[in-house]
């Protein structure tokens, strides 16, 4: 009973004085720059997404944004408000962090920021998997998803190397052509095959785009290459290999993320179209879809961000001869080379 009635009374307003001296001396020397867990492991790169992704961020007021930017800012000078647990620093970080650009500091867009990624996609995508049989249908949701795509790609593009808006436009308009014209194509190709495979297109589609629209919106660094460094991030160069290397890792974990939500419902949907129920309130087709979809992407989401390390490395001998001996020469040691995937 003791030990109860001791951490309600911890908890509480009053602090004994040995826990207030405790709390108002917490280290500034934590790394908040770096994420809390070890991104060695896959564990932690997914505690980290999950953290990263949380839709439950976008309901944060502009008043506790404004709380962690200042906390976040005054730790970084050397200054630890009083009472401030570890905790709090880390929640005050990851909260910073999902609404504030990491290179220019500027406040997100609210629906390019990574914690509107699942609302916004399962509602996209449930109704590109609703609506996927007339072709306005499919033209405006590959349209709408194509869209939200560019605009999640240019909240989050990396500071050090801006996009013009001219590649911006380039790629948005690359990608929803290549979007709807798998979809429309494999559409008619369906129309001779089993309904269910038909559920499948749009699925295709957003592969097809995200194929076309990443490699678009990162030609800058499949043309110039992005930096490479040694394990103690020395920079050693600019390697197009790498940069190649990084957007399939992208590709492939933006695919993945996909496909749960849009491969699992199709085979509840259409066994759930047979029963009354869904014939009898057709309108229920879409906010189920959107329901499963969110369901799975909740999980899909933060699982295929950490599929592959954010700081991906690849060995010597696979960059481009004249960067190989370009780095044997000023760094003989090194073996293998590191660079930041993106997302």
């Amino acid at each position: 009973g003791l030990n109860i009635f001791r951490t309600h009374f911890c908890n509480g307003i009053e602090h004994p004085p040995s826990q207030r001296t405790m709390a108002a001396e917490l280290s500034t020397s934590i790394n908040i720059k770096e994420p809390r867990w070890d991104q060695g492991t896959f564990l932690g790169r997914a505690k980290h997404f999950f953290t990263v992704t949380d839709p439950r961020n976008i309901l944060l007021s502009n008043e506790q944004l404004e709380k962690a930017h200042q906390i976040i800012h005054d730790y970084k000078q050397g200054i630890v408000s009083p009472g401030l647990t570890e905790d709090e620093l880390w929640r005050a970080k990851y909260v910073f962090d999902s609404a504030f650009h990491p290179d220019t500091g500027e406040k997100m867009i609210l629906i390019g920021r990574m914690s509107a990624q699942v609302p916004m996609n399962m509602t996209i995508t449930g109704c590109m998997m609703t609506f996927y049989k007339t072709t306005p249908a499919v033209v405006f949701w590959q349209w709408i998803n194509q869209s939200f795509n560019a605009i999640v790609n240019y909240t989050n593009r990396s500071g050090d190397a801006p996009i013009t808006v001219n590649q911006l436009g380039t790629a948005y308009v690359s990608a929803t052509t290549g979007a709807v014209v798998t979809a429309l194509g494999l559409n008619a190709l369906s129309k001779h095959i089993s309904p269910l495979i038909g559920r499948f297109v749009p699925f295709a589609a957003v592969a097809a785009a995200n194929c076309i629209n990443i490699p678009l919106m990162r030609q800058r660094e499949l043309k110039h290459g992005i930096p490479v460094t040694d394990e103690n991030d020395n920079r050693l160069g600019e390697s197009t290999n790498a940069a190649q290397q990084a957007i399939t890792q992208v590709v492939i974990s933006r695919i993945l993320m996909a496909a749960p939500g849009m491969a699992i419902p199709p085979f509840l949907m259409n066994s759930l179209e047979k029963k009354a129920f869904l014939k009898r309130f057709p309108w229920m087709n879409a906010p189920i879809q959107v329901g499963l979809v969110g369901i799975c992407l909740v999980f899909a989401t933060p699982l295929c961000c950490a599929l592959f390390p954010q700081k991906s490395s690849m060995s010597i001998s696979r960059l481009e001869p004249a960067l190989q001996e370009k780095i044997r020469a000023s760094h003989p040691g090194v073996e293998r080379v590191y660079f930041n995937k993106g997302l």
